[in-house]
């Protein structure tokens, strides 16, 4: 082909040097969408292949978890949770933590389990972290109707819980959990690519966080029997994702429009500083990987 022809040639894809400081690709993701089904499909389908139990390890992690933080945090500690339920008032944080957990853990190691593939063919990086958003939704929606079944028990049993009009923005806090855990899971990735033993602090650091993020106990009881230390809970985003959950499902708490307000923000900014961080680190992380 000489020259004057390839200028008149109309190229259906054309692969260019990224100059810009932050893109989101949101056209490339589009074009790439048959991509991104795919890579859904495949972490919904091998994941739990060669698995025993299969799908049940969805009900068994959240019901056990569940269980154990009755015995331990309401029996032994006696934490009172009011008129709800022990056992469901931990299942609604446990199932919605759940999802943040998966999303962050899934995505925090992109290029290094990722690394065969980023090598040899082109597409959106992004599209691997969104895929695992994506198909973890697949998870919390098993654990969620498993919390819509036990919540249906304690119901007809008298229990004193109850939905309210909030209950409809409860999607959107989905939707928050998943992009925090997108953001916070690309900035992990792209550092675990120079400084591999950052890996390991991920699982004791999510740990720590979830004990920081009011996931078995009111935000109010330990503002009031550690106040010393309940300033820490309030600068957690995640803990105000978690009180306002069990007011929109259990109708339990209150919800703090500056918290929610707050935790958006940090939201956005986690997001946002991610994906700068994930489109800078894809140019060159084959080198260190």
């Amino acid at each position: 082909m000489n020259h004057s022809e390839q200028k008149n040639t109309t190229w259906l894809f054309e692969i260019t040097p990224k100059n810009k400081f932050f893109s989101l690709n949101l056209k490339e993701v589009w074009q790439y969408r048959d991509l991104l089904l795919l890579f859904v499909k495949r972490d919904v389908v091998t994941v739990y292949k060669q698995t025993v139990l299969g799908p049940l390890w969805y009900l068994i992690q959240p019901l056990f978890t569940s269980i154990t933080f009755t015995i331990i945090f309401n029996n032994v500690a006696g934490i009172n949770t009011g008129t709800v339920p022990p056992f469901l008032f931990n299942l609604a944080g446990i199932t919605v933590w759940n999802y943040f957990t998966a999303c962050l853990n899934g995505t925090s190691n992109t290029f290094g389990s990722n690394a065969g593939i980023f090598g040899k063919v082109y597409f959106p990086r992004i599209i691997v972290p969104l895929s695992i958003v994506v198909s973890n939704l697949l998870k919390f929606g098993i654990q969620f109707f498993i919390f819509i079944c036990f919540y249906g028990y304690y119901y007809t049993q008298g229990a004193a819980i109850g939905m309210n009009t909030a209950t409809l923005f409860f999607p959107l806090l989905i939707v928050m959990m998943g992009v925090l855990g997108l953001g916070l899971g690309m900035f992990i990735s792209s550092l675990v690519t120079k400084y591999r033993d950052f890996s390991n602090l991920v699982g004791f650091g999510v740990q720590l966080l979830m004990y920081l993020s009011a996931v078995m106990y009111p935000m109010a009881l330990i503002k009031e029997k550690l106040p010393d230390y309940g300033w820490l809970i309030t600068y957690n985003p995640l803990a105000y994702v978690i009180e306002t959950t069990r007011y929109m499902l259990l109708d339990v708490g209150h919800i703090s429009v500056l918290g929610l307000g707050y935790t958006f923000l940090i939201t956005v900014l986690v997001f946002l500083v991610g994906v700068l961080i994930f489109n800078r680190t894809e140019k060159s992380f084959i080198d260190t990987v």
